[in-house]
Formats: structure tokens, C-alpha cells, sequence
């Protein structure tokens, strides 16, 4: 028997209303719906009388992390306040700049006031709420302390931005140099050294050697510059491109990132924050361990964390002890597992992992700061070497010629 297909959901698009409750009360709000006549008919089942409706311009600004995580701050502050969770999401979605923001908001009320628990709403957009989010509401929504949870939830993601800012930043600032580097190094090769050849071959003497090697290059610039500049851009293009699609590729950089001798350790220390973070926030919300794992292991941004935190998941089901089974992995710090070691003692392992997460979040802050101070001065002399051995090998024949007369 054949099966009819699925009619696709109608796109849906934000209103503004305002009408009268029956009443008589004048009463406004923001809605979505996929027209004019969706709203009219959705506002006569609430028992308002839609007096005036405007479609409201869209943006397609993205939804980022920080987005969230202000989010999350703000709707945890206002529900300590007693405001009502629908109406906190009202004045957050409101008052937000970002108006994919304020839609995302709106459907996640509308989600809650047809009867859906504030977690399965959240689950409906995993691309911004991952397991982690949506595990903490939910555990929050059952002991009904979720004004707690959203605010431990609000602080995680904050130290969280805060340490991949600080690793987005120490990588970005050698490689804008390399960039900015090769730009000006490609416009001293395709205009500036034509006119010292032009200079030069009207002398007829014999050039230095290092003159005759920087004036071969610069000529390859100017005749090939469109297959240099395309030959990087899709090399850098196709690399990314792989490396966001294959897993396999992902696996293999996460291994070498942990492997760079500079940056290796300062990336370590930041999975092991993440790491201990993680675990620390869904233990102290009363998530079980073995399900609390599931969470860590994507949070650590590592595979080779990743693995271990699954390991370590197996063999605490198994009834292993945490500590013993982490230390297995290999890939702990001895520090971590006393600190790890003390709260299985204690019956305290989210304020020990707190603690853990707390140091490690301290190094990072302390190796990018010396990293910027280290960097500086190599990156200045490397330009310098490169800018600065251009122009002589360029001076070098009129000095020569100078040495003559």
C-alpha cells in the first residue's frame, strides 16, 4: 500500500500583534506563524481580538555560543528574581539585538506554552542546545531547582568562551603575522623588484648572486601570481574544508595540536579544563556519572580525551574505580588524579573538579600571556630577516657600484 507523503512544514515568518482579550483589555505580543491569517485565527483561539498585525523584518545574523550563553545568564538572573519563565523569555527575547536570537526565543515559548517541558523544547534545536544544555534543564525541571541549574549552566558556558577565547587567540595572532608577511613580501616581488631590474639591466654589470636569486623569484610572482595566490587559497580552502567534514582527518589534527611543541601543552591544559568543568557541573546538578561521561567526552573538544572519557565510562559501569581507570588512560596529570582521588574520598568530587578546572583555567590564562610576550619578538625578527634581506640583496649592486667609483 502505498504511503501518502509528508506535506513540508510552511515556513513561518514573525509578527507583531495587538488586539483586545475578551475583556476588553488591550493587549499586544510577538508571534510566528506562516501568515497574516495564522495569527488572526491562532489569536481568536486565545480569546484576543487582533486589532493591528505587522510582519517584522528578519535577520539572518547567526546564533553564536556567546549569544547562549548570555542568554542562559540573563534567564537564570531573572527566574532568582521570581520573574515567570514566560515572561523571562518574553523580556530576553525582546531586549535582544539579535533578532534570529529573539525568534529562536519566541518558538521555544511557543514550544513551552503548548504543553511541551522546557528540556524537550530546547532538544527541538540541538545546532545551539547540545546534550550537556539540555541535560542540566531537564534535571533542573525535576528537582525544581532550575533557577540553580540555569545559573551553574550560565557560569560553565562563560569559563568556557573565556578558555577558547584565550586558545583562539594565541593561534590567531602567529598567523595573522604569516599572512600579513607573505602580502607584503608578494607586493615587494610583483612591484617593487621589476623596477630595480629595470634599474639594473641599464647598468650591464654582473649582479651579485643573492640579487639574481631574489629578482628569478620575483619574476615567478609576476607571471604565475594567480596560480600562487589560487594554489594557497584552495589549499587552505580544501584543508579546512576536510578537516570540518571528516572525522577521520579531525582525528588526526586533534592528535597533532596535542603534539605542537609550543602550543601542544597550552591546548592540553585547556581539554583538561574543559574536561574537569564539565564532569564537575552535571555531577554537581545530580546527573548519574556513567550518564554524565556522555556529556564530557563531547565537551573536552579532544579526541584523544574523547576516547579516554569513553573508557573511562565503560569501566565505571563495570564498577572499576574512576580514579584507576583514568590513570589507565594515560592521560591525566598526577595532579588530577590525587585532586580526582579526594573527592571520591570526601564525597566532594564536584568541588575537587571545580578546583581542578579552576588551576587549569589559571595556566592557560598564564601560558597565552607569556606565549603574546614570546611571540612578539620572534615573529618582529623573523619579519625582519624576511623584509630586511630583500632590500639588501636589492642594495647590494648599488653599494657595489658606490664601492667603484
Amino acid at each position: 500500500m502505498a504511503v501518502a507523503a509528508k506535506a513540508p512544514k510552511a515556513k513561518e515568518y514573525s509578527y507583531s500583534w495587538e488586539g483586545k482579550d475578551k475583556t476588553g483589555k488591550a493587549v499586544k505580543g510577538e508571534m510566528r506563524a506562516p501568515g497574516e491569517a495564522g495569527v488572526s485565527s491562532a489569536l481568536r483561539r486565545q480569546g484576543i481580538n487582533a486589532t493591528k498585525i505587522k510582519k517584522l523584518r528578519t535577520s539572518n545574523k547567526a546564533v553564536t555560543p556567546k549569544d547562549i550563553s548570555l542568554f542562559t545568564r540573563q534567564l537564570a538572573t531573572m527566574m532568582k528574581a521570581g520573574v515567570p519563565l514566560l515572561q523571562a523569555f518574553d523580556i530576553v527575547g525582546k531586549g535582544n539585538s539579535n533578532a534570529s536570537v529573539a525568534r529562536l526565543l519566541l518558538d521555544i515559548k511557543t514550544d513551552v506554552e503548548t504543553g511541551s517541558s522546557l528540556e524537550q523544547a530546547f532538544r527541538k534545536y540541538p545546532l545551539y542546545f547540545d546534550d550537556l544544555y539540555c541535560n542540566l534543564i531537564g534535571a533542573g525541571e525535576a528537582a525544581g531547582i532550575l533557577d540553580t541549574l540555569l545559573d551553574r549552566l550560565a557560569t560553565y558556558q562563560e569559563k568556557i568562551q573565556a578558555i577558547k577565547s584565550k586558545i583562539k587567540s594565541a593561534l590567531f595572532y602567529p598567523i595573522s603575522i604569516i599572512v600579513v608577511a607573505f602580502i607584503i613580501t608578494a607586493v615587494i616581488m610583483i612591484f617593487v623588484i621589476p623596477a630595480f631590474k629595470e634599474l639594473f639591466d641599464s647598468f650591464g654589470a654582473d649582479l651579485p648572486a643573492p640579487t639574481l636569486i631574489i629578482m628569478a623569484i620575483s619574476e615567478v610572482f609576476v607571471a604565475y601570481w594567480w596560480a600562487i595566490f589560487g594554489g594557497i587559497g584552495g589549499t587552505i580552502y580544501g584543508f579546512l574544508y576536510v578537516w570540518k567534514r571528516n572525522k577521520k582527518m579531525q582525528d588526526i589534527m586533534d592528535k597533532l595540536m596535542l603534539k605542537l611543541p609550543i602550543f601542544g601543552e597550552v591546548i592540553r591544559k585547556s581539554c583538561i579544563a574543559r574536561w574537569s568543568r564539565t564532569l564537575a557541573t552535571m555531577f554537581a546538578a545530580g546527573v548519574p556519572l556513567v550518564e554524565a561521561f556522555d556529556s564530557v567526552a563531547g565537551a573536552s573538544g579532544n579526541v584523544i580525551y574523547f576516547d579516554a572519557t569513553k573508557r573511562i565510562q565503560r569501566d565505571v559501569s563495570a564498577g572499576a574505580n574512576m580514579t584507576v581507570s583514568m590513570q589507565d588512560t594515560g592521560v591525566f596529570p598526577s595532579m588530577v588524579l590525587q585532586m580526582v582521588t579526594i573527592g571520591e574520598e570526601s564525597g566532594a568530587l564536584d568541588a575537587m573538579l571545580s578546583k581542578v578546572a579552576d588551576f587549569y583555567e589559571a595556566e592557560v590564562d598564564d601560558a597565552v600571556e607569556a606565549l603574546s610576550s614570546l611571540m612578539e619578538p620572534m615573529i618582529m625578527a623573523v619579519l625582519g630577516v624576511i623584509i630586511g634581506g630583500l632590500v639588501i640583496a636589492m642594495y647590494l649592486p648599488i653599494f657595489k657600484m658606490g664601492a667603484v667609483v
